[in-house]
């Protein structure tokens, strides 16, 4: 039996995942602008002791609200709840700009990650829709670039900002770019009406929200506000695994499950899932410690240190832009996610055997390797999700994939910051300097010109003992994520886009299964 021919293309499909695009700018611009404005939010709000919220209430609102998006979208159309996270996003950026004090801050921060969860599960599922299998391939490379570039500029745009602009510029940057997404979708994205009869799962979403908030805030607070081993964290991790528990039971009762486990009896959807999980473990190494290794060891400023991120970025933009078309001109999909997995295992490993003799090309050529595994394995393992499932559960399948990854880099931050921190404050004990801890180790240029050379010196290596602990850690994750992959079945991938067998958009709604 031959197959389907494959509908065509929409005459403003580019112009619609350019709007998508944007919308991912903003998802993923947001905290990287940020973190080079922080020191001047402190300045003119205060409150240094709850600086760390102002990251965490945006994480934790869109982590928490990921799965939501993700459903309802299923549930009542991807059009409506994309703009609506997007005028959600929106309106959390204005007020936090206009913000007075660290209080409000951190609330219209929360407001604008509630928005943000729904900016990346929304933009993927939509994309989807309207585009095959079998051509998502050719957007791959699109897709990469911007999240490359964004990478890159992200830190440098909120320097010259907040320098020529002040802070708050940072938040209304948003305004134009996200009026110009809803604009354009508003008036080019044709989508099939869906409006479901079935109520939305309460109790899926208060256990699975309560679940999440215990991971993160475990995540957050352990070895920083509190203990490991404090009743704090500890109570926080009995919560998250009795809220997990009744997750589950509740998913099995709901007539429409925020998250149909079902799901996950699709061996390929649950193998990158857990990939997704690995690589958002993996992926906190070459964002977090690489810099600060850059910093501390190599004697980069931050700003350097940020360019010389490049090599890790361009290897994932440069190998999407071949993958992407291979994998759409072959149909084949399984050798790039095990050549993904062992390039991500294999750049960490090498990432841990820097030490302070190390030059940054040296290091450039590691962190060169460990991007193209990550180009491999990001749009790919995507692609594989939106395979796995049918067209009713296509936010679900994104807010799944995007949660996973979130999830594991909250873990690894976790894990690896505490093996880092542990590994930073042994070697400057046993180089008798104790008393400079590893929250010292935020020390910039100045400052470590500032401390004598003997302590410096050993700083420099206890910074590279805590890198190569950390990435051994990482790497470790990477081979968990190349073992999974071998198991992934290549299914043929399908060559017509999910909305084609979808009625008309100007047809009668759609009846949601009961």
């Amino acid at each position: 039996m031959s197959e389907p021919a494959a509908p065509p293309r929409p005459r403003n499909l580019f112009v619609v995942i350019g709007a998508v695009l944007i919308a991912m700018v903003l998802a993923m611009l947001d905290n990287l602008i940020l973190s080079t404005a922080m020191p001047s939010i402190v300045s003119d709000l205060g409150g240094l002791d709850h600086l760390s919220w102002v990251v965490t209430a945006y994480m934790l609102a869109t982590a928490v609200s990921t799965p939501v998006w993700g459903k309802v979208g299923d549930m009542y159309g991807h059009k409506g709840t994309f703009m609506t996270a997007i005028v959600v996003f929106l309106i959390g950026s204005a007020l936090a700009g206009t913000s007075r004090d660290m209080t409000q801050l951190i609330a219209f921060r929360a407001l604008q990650g509630l928005g943000g969860g729904g900016l990346m599960v929304g933009a993927m599922a939509i994309v989807s829709s309207l585009v095959s299998p079998r051509e998502q391939g050719r957007f791959q490379g699109m897709m990469s670039a911007v999240m490359g570039v964004t990478m890159i500029g992200g830190p440098l745009a909120g320097g010259a900002i907040t320098d020529h602009l002040g802070w708050r510029w940072c938040f209304y940057v948003n305004l134009p770019l996200g009026v110009l997404a809803l604009v354009m979708i508003g008036l080019v994205l044709r989508l099939p009406k869906v409006r479901s009869t079935a109520r939305i799962d309460i109790a899926g979403v208060v256990t699975l929200a309560t679940a999440i908030t215990s991971v993160v805030l475990v995540t957050t607070w352990g070895g920083n506000e509190y203990g490991w081993t404090s009743p704090t964290i500890l109570g926080l991790g009995t919560l998250a695994v009795a809220a997990g528990a009744l997750f589950v039971l509740a998913e099995r009762r709901a007539a429409e499950p925020l998250l149909p486990l079902g799901l996950f009896r699709t061996a390929n959807f649950s193998l990158v899932t857990l990939i997704g999980f690995v690589l958002g473990f993996a992926m906190i190494g070459g964002t977090t410690f690489l810099p600060l290794f850059q910093q501390s060891v190599q004697g980069a400023s931050a700003t350097n240190a940020g360019l010389l991120g490049l090599p890790m970025s361009l290897g994932m933009i440069l190998v999407n832009a071949v993958v992407g078309p291979l994998v759409t001109r072959t149909g084949r999909y399984k050798a790039v996610i095990v050549a993904g997995g062992a390039l991500v295992g294999l750049g960490l490993a090498l990432l841990s055997t820097m030490d302070v003799g190390t030059s940054t090309v040296t290091t450039g050529v590691y962190m060169a390797v460990l991007g193209v595994g990550m180009g491999c394995l990001m749009q790919t393992t995507m692609l594989v999700t939106f395979q796995s499932v049918e067209q009713k559960d296509m936010g679900v399948g994104a807010s799944t994939a995007t949660l996973s990854r979130t999830i594991g880099g909250s873990i690894g931050v976790a894990i690896v910051g505490t093996a880092f921190a542990g590994q930073v404050r042994d070697v400057m004990a046993a180089r008798g300097f104790g008393k400079l801890t590893e929250g010292s180790a935020q020390l910039d240029e100045d400052g470590l010109g500032r401390l004598p050379q003997a302590m410096r010196d050993a700083y420099e290596h206890a910074v590279a003992a805590g890198t190569h602990q950390a990435f051994l850690l990482a790497a470790g994750a990477g081979l968990v994520a190349f073992l999974a992959a071998w198991f992934v079945r290549e299914v043929p991938l399908r060559d017509t886009a999910a909305v084609a067998a979808a009625p008309d958009p100007e047809s009668e709604p759609a009846k949601a299964p009961a």
